[in-house]
Order: structure tokens, then C-alpha cells, then sequence
């Protein structure tokens, strides 16, 4: 069995691989002086920089992360926030996902996810909590069909890939990147058991409004 540490390893190797080939510099766990100062107390796994666009890179499987990690995260990336032009990746990986992706029988088509957007906005407001892990659901189905539609090839599922590749390629805005990123943490700290008090149904009923404009944008975008 592959050790959790090799995993993690591996796949941020792959990371910045291709952070290399879309022109950023890229640096493995930086020494101090090479941080600003607002970073000196974290041992980043990666920093990549292009430009003025700086990213903090951590990768982390379901066996390494427990609820003081996620903490920690919780607050690296609170802090990461606060300075411009710095953003913060949190990459999970699992061994089991490409079984699990061998198991499926297909993903949700167009009709299929705005029939059940549908089933969550009537969830949203009694059941916010389950409404948004079906909601994510919901999206994620809609952004594998737009990777599709733009003809990217993809190298996995992971959610937080998917947003990369299409945000970086431009097929949605940074703005539906940023919404979709941050309803992301949410889904994530639910469905680990975690609690997740800026979670309302308006979080819900936003992310189900942009997983309507990308459904529509099918239509709208001309085929890659």
C-alpha cells in the first residue's frame, strides 16, 4: 500500500509540473528567508509564482488530515486572504479515487442536473446542510461537462484540479472560481463531519445560481 507521505508526494509533483508548464517558477517547501513574513510560521509544500500571482500549494490525503490540521489550514488560508495577489490550494488525494471512478456508471447529463438543482432548492432552506452536498454534486457534474465541451484533458477528478484547469483556461470567470472554491471549503468541512457556521441557505441558493448560469453557458459558449 502506498504510504500517505508518497501520495501526498507524488502528487505534488504533478502539481508543479503544471504550474511549470503554464510559465510559473515553483518552490518546494521555501526556507524561511525565501517567505514573507506573513508566512514565516507555516513550512508551505509548495509556493508557485508567475508574475505578481503568488500560490501556496499544500496537498494532503484522507489519512493525513484530522481536525488540527484542518484547523491549521483553516487558518493558513484565512491569512493567505488577506494580502493580494496570494492565493491558497488545498489539493486532496486519495488512492481510492481511481477505483471509485471505475465504479461509476457515468456523470449527470444537462437535463439530468437542472431537473435535480431543482429537488436542492427546495432542500436549501429547511436543509441547508444536505443541500449543499447535493448542490456540489450538482456543480461538479456541470463543470465536468463543461471540460468536456472545451475539449481539456483532464488527469482526474479532484474538484479543486477541475476548478484549476478551468478557471486557468478561462472557461469560467474568477469570480464563479472564487464562489465555487469557497463553497467548496464548506462542502468539505461538512461532509468530513466538520461544523461549518458561515454555511446558510443563501450559501446554498448561491452556488446553485452559478451551477444554473454554467448549465446555460453550454448553450451560449461556442464548442472547442
Amino acid at each position: 500500500m502506498v504510504s500517505a507521505a508518497n501520495l501526498e508526494r507524488e502528487r505534488l509533483l504533478k502539481i508543479a509540473q503544471e504550474y511549470r508548464e503554464k510559465g510559473y517558477q515553483v518552490l518546494f517547501q521555501p526556507q524561511l528567508e525565501e517567505l514573507p513574513d506573513f508566512l514565516r510560521g507555516y513550512q508551505p509544500d509548495m509556493v508557485a509564482q508567475r508574475g505578481e500571482e503568488k500560490v501556496v500549494v499544500e496537498v494532503k490525503s484522507r489519512f493525513s488530515l484530522n481536525a488540527s490540521s484542518a484547523q491549521s489550514l483553516r487558518y493558513l488560508a484565512q491569512e493567505i486572504e488577506k494580502h493580494p495577489g496570494w492565493r491558497f490550494e488545498l489539493v486532496m488525494t486519495n488512492p481510492n479515487d481511481s477505483i471509485h471512478s471505475t465504479q461509476i456508471e457515468g456523470s449527470l447529463q444537462e437535463q439530468e442536473i437542472a431537473s435535480r438543482v431543482e429537488v436542492a432548492k427546495e432542500l436549501a432552506d429547511k436543509h441547508p446542510e444536505s443541500a449543499i452536498l447535493y448542490a456540489w454534486a450538482l456543480a461538479e457534474a456541470t463543470l465536468r461537462l463543461l471540460a468536456q465541451r472545451e475539449g481539456l484533458s483532464l488527469q482526474g477528478f479532484d474538484p479543486a484540479y477541475l476548478l484549476k484547469q478551468l478557471v486557468t483556461e478561462g472557461v469560467i470567470s474568477k469570480t464563479e472560481y472564487d464562489l465555487l472554491r469557497n463553497t467548496s471549503s464548506l462542502r468539505n468541512a461538512i461532509a468530513h463531519g466538520f461544523k461549518a457556521a458561515q454555511l446558510t441557505p443563501n450559501s446554498v441558493h448561491e452556488l446553485l445560481g452559478v451551477t444554473d448560469q454554467l448549465l446555460r453557458s453550454l448553450h451560449t459558449r461556442p464548442p472547442a
